[in-house]
């Protein structure tokens, strides 16, 4: 199995740890699911992750979709780990090669906050996604309530596109969703190559 480094993630102590991205596959739903259940409370107001992964079958079903995705190229699944623990992910939620456009999702479990994973690990997928895969756009949907999301949007260089008023419903609520997006040229530009 492969593991892209993401540095290391310092802590509240400024010790080291070792971060990884790594491919998040079906036959880690144990694991997978031990993780929602540490991140549920915070990631689900946001992503409907935590709701679809209530239990083994339903992890596994979900990991499933995402490897079914992947054979198909239109989506990804990576998962973050800290010092050998699954604590986040990010994932091209949509992948149209044909278009040229996508959209990247992510998600952490509290315990890792605050370490510069996302923003890393979010690097990393539009690197791969720009200079691989020749994709053109990299679309961001956040709630606009979701102030940690739109400030690793704004720390990756994105425009705010527009806001999708009332578009999602979350426990009988509808929340306002904000489109972040970042263009290839802008993207080169900003890396330096």
């Amino acid at each position: 199995m492969f593991a892209i480094s993401l540095g290391d993630g310092l802590g509240d102590d400024r010790g080291e740890h070792r971060a990884e991205l790594r491919s998040l596959e079906v036959w880690q739903a144990e694991e997978f699911l031990t993780h929602m259940d540490r991140a549920r409370e915070l990631v689900d107001p946001w992503i409907p992750f935590a709701a679809a992964a209530t239990d083994l079958d339903s992890a596994r079903a979900l990991l499933q979709r995402y490897a079914d995705k992947q054979a198909a190229d239109t989506g990804r699944l990576y998962g973050i780990w800290l010092d050998g623990t699954l604590v986040g992910g990010v994932l091209f939620r949509i992948f149209d090669a044909q278009s040229g456009n996508c959209e990247i999702g992510v998600w952490l479990e509290p315990a890792a906050q605050g370490r510069g994973l996302i923003t890393r690990a979010a690097e990393r997928l539009i690197d791969w996604a720009v200079y691989e895969r020749g994709m053109h756009r990299v679309e961001w949907d956040a709630s606009a309530a979701n102030t940690r999301s739109i400030a690793v949007a704004k720390r990756l260089g994105m425009t705010r596109d527009g806001v999708l008023r009332q578009n999602y419903l979350y426990k009988g609520v509808r929340h306002d969703s904000e489109i972040w997006s970042v263009l290839a040229p802008e993207w080169r530009a900003r890396r330096g190559r």
